[in-house]
C-alpha cells in the first residue's frame, strides 16, 4: 500500500460548480469530521506531482480575504434516488386506501426498501419491499396503533434482463379493516417460470385493528421514506429496482379496478377516488415539461414530483414490446425509472466560506486548500478571462466532462481488471480506502451500483477525493502514473515554465458556448485525456477548426465516449455505453440513448463520427506497465514539416519521462484515413517497442487472433500527426496519455518539450503556417 502524507481523513468538501470568472462568488461546502477547525488557503495549482524525480508540487498562495481559520463541522451525505411529492390534502388519506404500482426489484434481499410511501412519526400508510423481501403495507391507524400486513412471498431478484416485474398493490378498507395485499408476476414474465405460476404470485386478506388512518403533512415519496433532517426532508430506505405507474386512490379497489387503473386509466366508477397517478413516461428529456427533474401526475390533482440524485430515466418499462430502441419515438414503452440507493448526484451541503473573485485575476487553476493538524485536501476550481477581449492567444482546454465521468471511481478496490491491466499489484491511497468505506460519497461512470447496474450519472456536486493535486492513479505503480486532472498539471506547468501567456478554459465553457468560446483563441490545447465529449463540445471543437483554429491534442484516448450534460444543470453528465467499446459495462437492449437528451450513447464511432475526423488519430491500444518512445518517420522530413522539429537532431523522441520512463504509454492512438485521418495528414513519428500489456481495444478487434499485443501487433502505437485546415487552420496530435510525463525531463530541456514549443511557438502567431 502507498505511504501517505496524512494517516487519516478528516476534510472534504466541493464547490457547485468548476468555472468561473473575475467577479464571480465561489462557495465552499465543508466536511471537517474530529477536529473542532481547519485552515483554508486560496492557491493557485500548477504543479501535483509527488514524484521526486519530477518538478515537484508547485503552488502559490494567493492574498485572498478567505484565507482563514474556520470553524470545523461534519456534513452529511444522503445517498439515494427518490421522487419527492409535496404534501397536500389530496395525499394524506384517512379512510380507504389503494396504493399500486408495477415493479421490477433488483436487490429484494438488501433490506427493507421503501417503494410509494407517506409515512412518517408513527402516522401515514407506505408500501414497501420489507427485510425479509416480500411486499409489506405499514399504516398509522387513526387509533395510534402501527400494522403491517405483509404478502409471504419473497420476491424473485436479477440484476440485468432477467430481473422480473411484478404487479404489486395494496387495499384498506376502513368499513371491515381488512387489508388485501396482491404481489402478481407480470405475464411477460410467466415465460420465464418452469414451475405453477401460483408459486410465483400471492393474495393476502387479513383483519386489522384500526378504522381509518392517521395522516401527516410530510411529503409522499416514491422510491423511499421521508426522514426529517435539519436540511429538510431527505429519504431513507431506498429502493433498487425500476419502478412505474405508481398510483394512490383514497378507496379500496377491488383487483380488476386496479389492473384496468395500471393498465390504462381506472374506471369511471372509481375515477373520482385518484389522488395521484404519475407517468414517468413523461418528460424524459423535460420535452414540454418545465423542468426534467420533474415526475409528472396525472391525475387531476397534478401533484407533481421532484427526482432527487438523478434515478436513471429512459429505461424500459413492463410493456416494452422489443420493437422500438429510442425512447422518444414510444415514451408509453419506457415509462420505469431505475431508482438506487447509491445515486449521488448531489451531496446538498450547507456553504461553509464564500470567496468573490476579484476583478482581473488571472485565468489559471485554483484550488482552496483545506488542512487540519492530520489531514489536507484541495477544493478546485478554474477561472476563465472575464470578457472575450482580455483573452489571451493560448487556451488550455481543461477535459472536466471526463474529470467527472472518473470522479470518485472504486477501480482500485472493486475492480476485477485493474492489475491485469498493468500486469502490477495496485497501489491504493487513503482515499481508495476512504472512498470504499464512504460510500455514500458517490459513483464514477465506471463503477456499477450495488445491484450490478452501470452508473449513468456523476456529478460535481459533492466531494471528488481523486481529482486533486498530489493524487496519484491507480497505477501508482508505474512511476508516477498521474490521472486526469493531476496530470494535466504537467501540462499547466510546462506552460507556466515556458512563460506563455495563456487562459484556462472548461468542457462545461464549451458546451454551454460551443465554438464561440474558442473562436479568440489562436491555438487550443487539450489535456492528456479528453474522452468523454458532448455534441455541443464535438461540433464546437469542429467549427473552432473550420473556422481556421490551431488544435493541439496533448493526449490519447480523446473524444471516445458521447455524453450528454444535465439540460438545466451542467455540472452532472450522463453516459450510456452503448453496444461496443471498451467500456467497464454496456447497457441492456433498449437503453442506449441518453435520457438527458434522447440521443443515441456509445462512443463517437458508432455515431460516424471517430476521432480521427477531429483530431487525425483514434484510439488503438492500451497497455499500463511500461512506457515506450517514438521514432520519426519520413514525413517529420518534409520541408512542410521542419518548423516542427527545428533544433532536435535525434530520431528517437521521447525514450524517458515521469510516466513509465517514456512518452508513448498508458493509451495510445493510431492514424487511419478509413476512419477520417485526412488524406494529406503528416505522420510525423510513431512509437515502437511496446510490451506484450500493449493490446488493442475491443473495436478494433474483429476476430481473436494471439498477434494482438504490443510486441507482435504493427497497429499497437501511437502516432504523432500534423495536418493543415483552410483558413490557416491545423491539428497537431501526440497520441499518448502518457506524453505529458516527458515534458519537465532534463529542466524542461528534451526533444520532447523542443517538439511543443515549436509546435506552439507557430500556432499562435497570426499569418500563414509553413
Amino acid at each position: 500500500m502507498a505511504i501517505n502524507e496524512f494517516p487519516t481523513k478528516e476534510l472534504t468538501g466541493y464547490t457547485d460548480q468548476w468555472s468561473f470568472q473575475p467577479g464571480d462568488t465561489v462557495p465552499f461546502m465543508v466536511n471537517c469530521d474530529g477536529p473542532d477547525e481547519y485552515e483554508a488557503e486560496i492557491v493557485q495549482v500548477i504543479c501535483g506531482d509527488l514524484n521526486p524525480d519530477g518538478p515537484g508540487v508547485k503552488e502559490e498562495v494567493i492574498n485572498a480575504s478567505v484565507n482563514d481559520t474556520y470553524e470545523g463541522r461534519p456534513q452529511e451525505i444522503h445517498a439515494g434516488s427518490y421522487a419527492k411529492v409535496s404534501d397536500s390534502h389530496h395525499l394524506s388519506v384517512s379512510g380507504g386506501l389503494t396504493v399500486q404500482a408495477m415493479v421490477q426489484p433488483t436487490l429484494p434481499d438488501a433490506g427493507e426498501q421503501a417503494l410509494l410511501t407517506k409515512f412518517a412519526d408513527n402516522t401515514g400508510y407506505g408500501l414497501y419491499i420489507s427485510q425479509s423481501g416480500d411486499l409489506c403495507l405499514r399504516l398509522a391507524g387513526s387509533n395510534g396503533e402501527i400494522v403491517e400486513v405483509n404478502s409471504g412471498l419473497v420476491f424473485e431478484g436479477g440484476k440485468r434482463q432477467g430481473a422480473t416485474w411484478y404487479f404489486v398493490g395494496a387495499t384498506f378498507d376502513p368499513d371491515d379493516g381488512t387489508v388485501t395485499l396482491y404481489q402478481e408476476p407480470h405475464p411477460e414474465n410467466q415465460r420465464k417460470i418452469l414451475h405453477p405460476i401460483d408459486e410465483y404470485e400471492a393474495m393476502v386478506e387479513e383483519s386489522v385493528d384500526i378504522n381509518g388512518i392517521a395522516t401527516n403533512d410530510s411529503p409522499l415519496v416514491i422510491g423511499g421514506e421521508p426522514m426529517e433532517t435539519g436540511n429538510g426532508v431527505v429519504a431513507k430506505s431506498c429502493y433498487n429496482g425500476k419502478l412505474e405507474r405508481p398510483q394512490v386512490f383514497s378507496e379500496a379497489l377491488d383487483l380488476a379496478d386496479m389492473r384496468s387503473a395500471i393498465a390504462d386509466e381506472p374506471p369511471t366508477d372509481v375515477a373520482s377516488s385518484l389522488v395521484g397517478a404519475w407517468d414517468f413516461s413523461e418528460g424524459i428529456t423535460s420535452d414540454g415539461i418545465p423542468e426534467y427533474t420533474t415526475v409528472v401526475d396525472i391525475s387531476p390533482h397534478e401533484n407533481h414530483g421532484k427526482l432527487v440524485n438523478t434515478p436513471a430515466r429512459g429505461m424500459i418499462g413492463y410493456n416494452w414490446s422489443e420493437d422500438e430502441y429510442n425512447f422518444t419515438n414510444a415514451p408509453e414503452e419506457y415509462g420505469a425509472i431505475h431508482f438506487h440507493h447509491d445515486d449521488l448526484t448531489d451531496a446538498d451541503w450547507e456553504v461553509d466560506f464564500e470567496y468573490t473573485l476579484p476583478e482581473g485575476m488571472d485565468s489559471a487553476v485554483y484550488a482552496a486548500r483545506l488542512t487540519t493538524e492530520n489531514d489536507e485536501t484541495y477544493i478546485p476550481f478554474f477561472v476563465r478571462p472575464e470578457k472575450p477581449e482580455d483573452t489571451a492567444d493560448i487556451a488550455f482546454l481543461a477535459p472536466t466532462a471526463s474529470y467527472l465521468a472518473y470522479s470518485n471511481d472504486h477501480l482500485t478496490t472493486d475492480g476485477v481488471i485493474t492489475e491485469p491491466l498493468s500486469g502490477q499489484v495496485s497501489v491504493m491511497r487513503q482515499e481508495d480506502l476512504y472512498l470504499s468505506e464512504h460510500r455514500e460519497y458517490g459513483l464514477s461512470c465506471y463503477d456499477s451500483h450495488a445491484d450490478g447496474s452501470g452508473v449513468f450519472y456523476s456529478s460535481r456536486k459533492r466531494p471528488i477525493l481523486n481529482m486533486v493535486p498530489k493524487y496519484k492513479h491507480w497505477l501508482s505503480s508505474v512511476p508516477s502514473t498521474l490521472w486526469q486532472f493531476n496530470a494535466d498539471l504537467h501540462i499547466v506547468d510546462w506552460l507556466e515554465e515556458k512563460g506563455y501567456d495563456f487562459d484556462v478554459i472548461t468542457d462545461e465553457d464549451l458546451y454551454e458556448e460551443g465554438a464561440d468560446l474558442l473562436e479568440p483563441y489562436n491555438v487550443v490545447l487539450t489535456g492528456s485525456h479528453p474522452e468523454y465529449y458532448s455534441s455541443e463540445m464535438w461540433d464546437g471543437v469542429l467549427s473552432y477548426q473550420q473556422q481556421g483554429g490551431r488544435f493541439m491534442y496533448m493526449g490519447a484516448n480523446g473524444f471516445y465516449w458521447s455524453i450528454a450534460f444535465h439540460p438545466e444543470d451542467s455540472q452532472t453528465i450522463e453516459v450510456r455505453r452503448g453496444i461496443t467499446g471498451s467500456g467497464a459495462w454496456f447497457n441492456n437492449p433498449g437503453e442506449l440513448r441518453h435520457s438527458f437528451t434522447g440521443e443515441m450513447g456509445g462512443i463517437w464511432r458508432d455515431r460516424n463520427k471517430p476521432p480521427q475526423k477531429l483530431a487525425g488519430v483514434g484510439w488503438i491500444a492500451e497497455g499500463f506497465d511500461k512506457s515506450s518512445y517514438y521514432r520519426r518517420k519520413p514525413d517529420s522530413y518534409e520541408s512542410e514539416t521542419e518548423f516542427i522539429f527545428e533544433g532536435i537532431e535525434s530520431e528517437v523522441l521521447g525514450d524517458f519521462g515521469l510516466i513509465g520512463h517514456g512518452a508513448a504509454g498508458l493509451e495510445l492512438d493510431i492514424y487511419n484515413e478509413d476512419l477520417g485521418t485526412p488524406e494529406h495528414t503528416y505522420l510525423l513519428a510513431s512509437s515502437e517497442d511496446h510490451t506484450p500489456n500493449y493490446l488493442r481495444v475491443v473495436e478494433e478487434i474483429f476476430f481473436d487472433l494471439p498477434s494482438y499485443e504490443g510486441g507482435q501487433d504493427p497497429e499497437a502505437r501511437g502516432d504523432i500527426v500534423y495536418y493543415k485546415l483552410p483558413n490557416d487552420g491545423a491539428v497537431f496530435s501526440t497520441s499518448s496519455i502518457g506524453f505529458h510525463g516527458s515534458l519537465s525531463h532534463d529542466s524542461y530541456e528534451n526533444n520532447i518539450s523542443k517538439m511543443i514549443e515549436n509546435v506552439l511557438d507557430a500556432f499562435k502567431e497570426d499569418g500563414t503556417l509553413p
